[in-house]
């Protein structure tokens, strides 16, 4: 059991470490290409990678697992992402991250209503305050008037809470006893299909020369295979091992890496109010996580 619970964390750890560099990579590539072209190609280039790891054809035992794949793949993949990318056209950067970030405030809640096993006490939320006051510290720009858009900000809400739907929604697919790679790939198809009818209502026309330019094509190939394809696995697996709450509580840690990231490969200013910022987060995180790895440690020494 403690074997499971250590390579859970180590799952969660490694998906965000990947996920805090996506803003940076899809910012390169958003110089060439509208947000529904990177995010369509990037969702086809996974479902090929997870075709090409696992082929075999997942038998769903049952209808209503069907649902729910086709649920996970409606949240986490095609409403999650064009929420998202959506918001980004009508408010701030700095908005769209803190109001995503409280997605684990949304599982919490949720969990408490649908997965009685799975109850946040005070320690949880006062991490959680903890954290987004960091993540506002590192998001939001000092030097410039807030703005505030109620439409983006309202998408950006509604990206968050369709997060913490997914993270259920693949919780109880991992209760089914499936393969993690047939799985993921499934849930990523119904994304595709689903978006399928908005491609032409929003002109998706990548050119190729522009698909074939290897800096483009190196971080198409990052965001479909690495942070699509793997982490999707990798984050479910997580969830498997951890739970819904646990597990995205990890996600307080995006931010932070992608501040890192931004710095080191755009040359973005990093402060002294940032750097307070990712501490205070890293603090929330610890906090929500306490007791978990208490008691992973009590586990340790018996």
């Amino acid at each position: 059991m403690q074997n499971k619970i250590s390579a859970g964390y180590l799952a969660a750890a490694f998906t965000v470490a990947v996920w805090g560099t996506t803003f940076t990579s899809t910012k390169i590539l958003l110089r060439s290409f509208s947000p529904i072209e990177v995010l369509f190609t990037r969702l086809c280039i996974a479902f090929i990678a997870l075709l090409l790891a696992k082929p075999q054809k997942l038998v769903v035992k049952d209808k209503k697992h069907e649902l729910v794949y086709a649920a996970a793949g409606l949240c986490g993949i095609a409403l999650y992402y064009l929420l998202e990318n959506t918001a980004l056209s009508y408010t701030t950067v700095g908005n769209v991250g803190v109001i995503i970030s409280a997605s684990p405030f949304f599982t919490g809640l949720l969990s408490c209503l649908f997965l009685k096993a799975e109850k946040p006490g005070l320690q949880f939320y006062v991490g959680f305050l903890a954290a987004i006051i960091g993540i506002a510290l590192i998001s939001l720009n000092p030097d410039a008037a807030l703005q505030v858009n109620p439409l983006g900000d309202l998408m950006a809400l509604g990206a968050a809470a369709v997060w913490a739907v997914y993270s259920l929604l693949s919780k109880k697919i991992g209760t089914y006893g499936y393969g993690m790679v047939q799985s993921t790939r499934r849930i990523f198809g119904y994304g595709i299909l689903i978006m399928l009818p908005l491609l032409y209502l929003l002109d998706f026309r990548p050119a190729p020369r522009l698909l074939l330019a290897p800096v483009n094509l190196l971080n198409l190939l990052f965001l479909g295979i690495c942070a699509s394809a793997i982490c999707f696995a990798t984050w479910n697996f997580a969830l498997g091992r951890l739970g819904a709450v646990k597990t995205s509580v990890f996600i307080y840690l995006v931010p932070v890496l992608t501040l890192v990231t931004s710095a080191v490969v755009l040359h973005e200013p990093v402060t002294l109010r940032m750097l307070a910022g990712m501490l205070l987060t890293l603090f929330g995180l610890f906090l929500s996580e306490f007791k978990a790895f208490r008691k992973s440690l009590s586990a340790e020494v018996e």
